[in-house]
């Protein structure tokens, strides 16, 4: 644990992944636009930084987890990559467009500096508990140098290959997520609209092929529990299946039911709920159709 680790992004899941490396005894410099955040970090043994630049210049290896391509590019290229000395390493962990991640990594590659992409998987809960998954691209080199860092906030590890596989990688992976979050929406409205019991229908669903994980494991602990508060908000699906579409767009790919779900999502946010979890995607169906909301029994 030598590295001095800056980690710039406290946001909903970064804040609680910094937390856990300082508990495993990483020595952390961190800045996040939220003061309050930092002030977070700070009892646990942080040092907080006026801003990014000064996270850079203070450490070894930089970890980002921000909201979007044209964060990260600022960040990163603007103060991190400048600033980083020689040797050091960059770690980006935001969900961003490919095009993003390869400029990133070839700027930070002509400054001397390693790069790695581990795009973050599982819930926010997840991140809370030290339990998230990490897909990572990078050089077998600057993986092995990072993934302490990563066991300190996760328990599942994915090296997908090379600098951008990560990235790809979380994608492919969103781009079911938050799909299967419109269509176990869809599903659940109709249940409700045929009367059915809540509770034995998911019995159901989970004993046959109609099962995931997004049915099984998020809606299960947030709407249908009455929890709409953002883990990962409506808001950022629909900038993740954008992100989707264009990168599948660029190779040709067609995605016609990933294009269904984004207007869903522009739908949701046209209503003012793009600051509620995406699980909440059945609320917005049953207000549309006048059906009640599921709600399993507490």
């Amino acid at each position: 644990m030598s590295d001095v680790v800056g980690f710039i992004g406290l946001g909903r899941m970064g804040k609680s992944m910094a937390i856990n490396m300082t508990r495993k005894g990483f020595r952390l410099v961190v800045h996040d636009v939220n003061r309050a955040a930092v002030d977070e970090l700070e009892k646990h043994q942080a040092r907080g930084a006026a801003d990014a630049a000064e996270v850079a210049k203070a450490s070894d290896v930089v970890i980002t987890c921000l909201p979007n391509s044209a964060i990260v590019s600022g960040v990163v290229g603007g103060a991190v990559v400048p600033n980083l000395k020689s040797g050091g390493l960059v770690m980006d962990m935001s969900t961003i467009s490919p095009e993003t991640t390869d400029a990133m990594a070839a700027a930070a590659k002509a400054a001397g500096l390693g790069f790695v992409d581990a795009p973050i998987g599982r819930l926010a809960s997840h991140a809370d508990a030290g339990q998230s998954l990490f897909m990572v691209g990078g050089s077998e080199a600057d993986f092995a140098r990072v993934k302490p860092m990563l066991e300190a906030m996760g328990t599942t590890i994915h090296h997908c290959g090379p600098v951008g596989t990560g990235t790809r990688t979380k994608l492919v992976n969103n781009f079911l997520a938050v799909c299967l979050a419109q269509l176990n929406g869809e599903a659940l409205a109709l249940a409700q609209r045929f009367g059915l019991d809540l509770e034995k229908t998911l019995e159901v669903l989970h004993g046959t092929t109609a099962t995931n994980g997004q049915l099984k494991l998020n809606l299960q602990t947030k709407v249908l529990m009455g929890d709409t508060e953002p883990g990962f908000a409506i808001d950022l699906a629909h900038k993740d299946l954008t992100l989707i579409l264009e990168a599948a767009n660029a190779q040709r790919v067609p995605l016609q039911m990933g294009a269904a779900a984004r207007e869903a999502l522009s739908f949701a946010r046209a209503q003012g709920r793009g600051g509620k979890d995406f699980s909440s995607l059945v609320d917005v169906l049953c207000d549309m159709a006048g059906i009640e909301k599921p709600r399993l029994k507490k």
